[in-house]
């Protein structure tokens, strides 16, 4: 039987409850208590509104697919190159009107990156003869450099090639090349995308603790999988950047030029400032050989001399060039090795540079940490000083750091971190106008793991 206590008890409970709902009924429905009520939602919509907003400005753009939208927008025609999905889109008037698959592509892994980013149909051959690989390839069309979109090659005899990569140009079948053949005009532009955002979320709410004082003027920690921005200052002041110069000189000295070349040097080759132990005039060096001296000694002759493959002038119109292909809207070249301080960047668009080495050409991010990489002959040049800081470290990908009194110490860092799921990410660190190079990317890594993402 329920007591008399427990009945009073039950009968309380249910007009409390009562209470509540007619309070709650009252003030919904009271003339002006809904504007009680819309204000609150309006606070909270506003303060989500707001939290998205901070989250959007921590997403950096994907260069291609930001292009992308414009070009639809503004009605253009276009080709569109998805490799991770191995298939060309045709755009006509931004719609698209065909896709089609694509056969192979290079492995970066081995030199034969495709280069991403943006570019245009500059010729057209029905068929092209490839003086690097030796072989006829139908329905080419050149898009920039040694590179192009081309059906099934083959050799004089007429035999096909059946190797599954080629050395960085796109390939289809005969059938489809014609199609894009005659569909593409010059001057069309052509988006080619190298990976897609992997969709992983940082926690927000985990960062605890704030990034201590640095002492570099601008920096920048992203991760590379995402395009997200875990910490940053001043990220789009243009400063002087050194030595980090020398990272665009390799890529397009080795995009422009057959990497089986040699050059004879001359004393005139050698007028930069500072010297590389074994590298002198009156001998031949190999292209990829002189990359060692470049991008772990931070050799100013290697850099000189790596643009006497296409000359100096036309190298530097190349990086230049190169900068807008891949969404460096704020960086310019004076000279191939950084000794002049108009060799300008920001950390955001550093990012962009190091994303784009880190996908098509990571040789030369193994060249940068000192190890032994697939060359066309022998290379000399193995006993030098790295000047990258961490070569040593097992996190390490590859770098480069710079310095000139103008620039203070300049730095890129790239490092695979692992995350709390037992994964890892890969993440790119710059730093412009640094005093302590070494000990600001340490503040950063030790905030990453104890104060983040690891406690």
């Amino acid at each position: 039987m329920i007591s008399s206590k427990t009945k009073k008890n039950c009968l309380f409970m249910t007009f409390s409850t009562l209470s509540i709902g007619l309070f709650i009924f009252l003030t919904l429905t009271i003339p002006g208590n809904e504007i009680f009520v819309e204000k609150k939602n309006n606070q909270t919509a506003s303060i989500v509104e707001t939290i998205k907003a901070q989250e959007e400005l921590r997403q950096l753009k994907n260069f291609c697919f930001k292009k992308k939208q414009e070009f639809i927008s503004q009605k253009t025609d276009f080709l569109e190159i998805n490799l991770p999905e191995m298939k060309v889109s045709i755009y006509k008037k931004g719609i698209l009107e065909k896709e089609i698959p694509v056969l192979a592509k290079g492995d970066p892994l081995f030199w034969g990156g495709v280069p991403s980013g943006l570019y245009k149909v500059i010729s057209g051959f029905k068929s092209a003869f490839s003086n690097i690989a030796q072989v006829y390839m139908p329905w080419s069309i050149n898009f920039y450099g040694k590179y192009y979109l081309h059906g099934e090659p083959y050799y004089s005899n007429g035999k096909k090639s059946d190797f599954d990569y080629t050395g960085g140009c796109i390939r289809f079948s005969d059938e489809d090349a014609e199609y894009i053949y005659n569909a593409a005009e010059i001057e069309m532009p052509i988006l080619i995308i190298d990976k897609e955002n992997d969709g992983y979320k940082y926690n927000s709410w985990k960062k605890t603790e704030a990034m201590p004082e640095l002492s570099a003027q601008s920096w920048l920690m992203a991760d590379l999988d995402n395009y997200y921005i875990l910490a940053e200052k001043n990220p789009e002041e243009i400063l002087p950047i050194a030595s980090l110069t020398k990272l665009m000189t390799a890529v397009v000295v080795i995009e422009n030029n057959d990497l089986r070349k040699s050059i004879w040097v001359d004393k005139a080759m050698l007028d930069a400032y500072g010297s590389t132990p074994g590298l002198e005039a009156g001998k031949r060096y190999n292209l990829v050989e002189l990359l060692r001296p470049l991008l772990i000694q931070s050799s100013n002759d290697a850099a000189e001399i790596l643009t006497y493959f296409r000359g100096r002038e036309k190298t530097i119109r190349l990086m230049n060039k190169k900068t807008k292909m891949i969404g460096m809207e704020n960086t310019f070249y004076e000279d191939p090795s950084g000794l002049s301080e108009k060799n300008v960047s920001t950390a955001k668009d550093l990012f962009y540079l190091g994303n784009y080495i880190f996908n098509t050409r990571p040789p030369l991010l193994k060249i940068s940490k000192g190890e032994t990489i697939e060359t066309f002959s022998s290379v000399r040049f193995q006993d030098l000083h790295n000047k990258n800081i961490f070569p040593e470290s097992q996190d390490f990908l590859g770098g480069k750091t710079g310095f000139i009194l103008e620039s203070k110490y300049t730095g890129m860092f790239l490092f695979e971190l692992p995350l709390p799921d037992n994964t890892s990410h890969n993440i790119i660190i710059v730093l412009l106008k640094s005093d302590e190079l070494k000990d600001d990317v340490q503040k950063i890594l030790t905030w990453w793991f104890e104060k983040n993402y690891l406690d």
